[in-house]
């Protein structure tokens, strides 16, 4: 038995609520009544079981976030101590099953380390937004998120909810439109499917605050993503920055220097910097084009208004540039 599957899920198109029609008077905008001939939901299905695309190996956490991860995952890998041997299964039978909340800033790692997860617990994963379920029929989207859960027991799969606070966000108190009901319909079949469900499920979002509280109750863990410091900047520079790829850059100027940038960011830096000097016809990837690179990434960030992340520049004295360039400033 894999690890993190221990029962399946009772669930079935069964337990979808009835009233999957709009009530006289629901709203003055009616949304269409799914065709009798549309193909069932589990047929019709956008998405697929995949194997897991990354390893912790392949990610830099700083180690709060790592260890809470693996707090939760012990769950999982050392079952029969917690849950027999000392008797937590008495106690805290809801806590035999999990979900696990990756929230944080946009470009941290969060759908990386959900796919760490299941590689680590060897399991597949089955990956899905909240675009790929959504219907504009009347209760078609939660007979597309039943249909998901089957599907993913079926596959013996974890499933990961990327963006989830477009489904797991508050629920409409006055409902004025057909609109409304449709989507606390979503949200109730959801609690009921996240209540019987019997394996592992993963949630990663940048706006927490956007959970409606019942979805917080049902999750075991919450786990915060943080932008790197001076030394996780480090790490992740080096780690995208090729070993063979000719360069004279100073990782120590870039890390120090700026502030506030994901790994995303940093990503993308060294790639616009490598196609800089290509465009150039040049033997070496100048410093300069990182820092050029990475000055268009925050200034990008700062004309995106309201993303609540601050990025910023440090200023780094010509003395500590001179050192790190061996008495020489950079090109």
């Amino acid at each position: 038995m894999p690890l993190g599957k221990r029962i399946r899920a009772s669930t079935s198109q069964q337990d979808l609520p009835q009233g999957q029609h709009l009530e006289e008077g629901a709203g003055t905008h009616a949304t269409p009544i799914a065709p009798s001939s549309q193909k069932t939901a589990l047929e019709s299905l956008p998405f697929q079981v995949i194997q897991p695309q990354y390893s912790f190996e392949d990610i830099i956490l700083n180690p709060a976030t790592h260890d809470a991860i693996q707090d939760v995952l012990t769950l999982y890998e050392k079952y029969d101590l917690l849950f027999n041997q000392w008797g937590l299964g008495i106690a805290h039978k809801r806590q035999q099953k999990s979900g696990i909340n990756l929230y944080g800033p946009p470009g941290t790692g969060k759908s990386m380390a959900a796919h760490a997860i299941a590689n680590q617990l060897g399991r597949k994963i089955l990956a899905v937004d909240y675009s790929q379920i959504e219907s504009k029929y009347v209760g078609e989207t939660a007979k597309n998120l039943v249909a998901m859960f089957d599907y993913a027991k079926k596959e013996e799969a974890i499933i990961f909810f990327d963006e989830a606070d477009a489904l797991l966000s508050r629920r409409v108190t006055n409902m004025t439109n057909s609109t409304d009901v449709s989507v606390n319909q979503t949200r109730s079949v959801l609690l009921l499917l996240l209540n019987d469900y019997e394996d592992l499920v993963l949630f990663a979002s940048n706006f927490i605050t956007n959970y409606d509280p019942a979805f917080l109750r049902r999750i075991t863990a919450h786990v915060k993503f943080e932008l790197p410091d001076e030394e996780g900047r480090s790490r992740l520079w080096e780690m995208y920055i090729p070993a063979r790829m000719p360069t004279n850059v100073k990782v120590p100027i870039l890390s120090a220097k700026y502030a506030g940038i994901s790994g995303s960011d940093i990503s993308n830096a060294v790639f616009n910097a490598a196609l800089r000097a290509a465009r150039l016809d040049e033997d070496t990837v100048q410093h300069s084009y990182f820092e050029e690179a990475i000055e268009r990434i925050i200034t990008s960030k700062t004309d995106n208004e309201g993303i609540g992340i601050q990025t910023s520049r440090r200023t780094v004295s010509e003395e500590y540039v001179k050192k790190q360039f061996e008495g020489e400033l950079p090109k």
